[in-house]
């Protein structure tokens, strides 16, 4: 495997598992020094293990990425660590609760919103500094097939991922000639242990909606991630990228 990271330091938020999970994996298996940032700390470790058994580098840290001063810890923990921050994925989400718009708690608004779209916020914030320190870097925001079209009962999560789509189109914007890039990715729904435990209907009905007739895997997603952070993404800036089977072109 090409170790085209070599040398290079990523930051990976929601790292612990699923796509975050296989995007720590395949950094580290192409050289980077992966810090896995993760709600639980012992699950972020748990992946930093499996790293180092692998053979890779990398090292844990706990982070609410809903909270503005850890998510500044969490990056000078890189910085403090490994000395730099060259790439980074802010991939930490969470599905919130299903209602229609009218129906939708504030509370459950806030708490997508903070995890889902304000966190992009402050991660990149804190990582563009870093990078900026570093001479240029590449960042991917985890957005969704829900960041271009709709999906019933889900107004706080849509708004959010939305959100995180402009917002990487005006990052990009604002550091192209500093060198840093910032594009993001929109995965289809992705085959994951919490989708297997659907009852089988429901899972059918997931998957009848991707023209492949199949659900992705995290590692297909890992894959185009690290192709946009790569130096030979290194004309790309500014785009939203999908991953989903079909699911949009309908």
């Amino acid at each position: 495997m090409a170790k085209d990271f070599d040398g290079k330091v990523a930051f990976v938020t929601g790292g612990a598992s699923g796509i975050g999970g296989a995007v720590v994996r395949q950094l580290a298996a192409r050289g980077a020094k992966v810090v896995v940032a993760d709600l639980k700390l012992d699950a972020a470790q748990k992946a930093v293990d499996a790293v180092k058994a692998a053979g890779g580098e990398a090292s844990a840290v706990a982070v609410d990425v809903g909270k503005i001063d850890q998510v500044e810890k969490a990056v000078q923990f890189t910085l403090d660590t490994y000395g730099a921050l060259n790439v980074a994925v802010n991939n930490a989400g969470i599905g919130g609760a299903a209602a229609p718009l009218a129906d939708y708690t504030f509370e459950d608004w806030h708490k997508v919103i903070d995890i889902n779209l304000n966190s992009v916020f402050y991660s990149m914030k804190y990582e563009i500094a870093a990078m900026q320190k570093a001479g240029g870097g590449a960042i991917v925001n985890m957005a969704s097939i829900l960041g271009s079209v709709a999906f019933p009962n889900s107004p706080a999560y849509i708004a959010a991922k939305h959100g995180v789509v402009g917002m990487t189109k005006s990052a990009a914007l604002d550091y192209a000639k500093q060198g840093i890039r910032v594009t993001a990715v929109g995965p289809g729904f992705i085959d994951t242990p919490l989708l297997a435990a659907l009852p089988k209907e429901a899972y059918d009905g997931l998957t009848a909606m991707h023209p492949v007739g199949r659900l992705g895997a995290a590692d297909e997603v890992a894959a185009l991630t690290l192709f946009l952070l790569s130096d030979v993404a290194s004309n790309i800036t500014g785009s939203y990228h999908l991953v989903d089977g079909g699911f949009t072109a309908q």
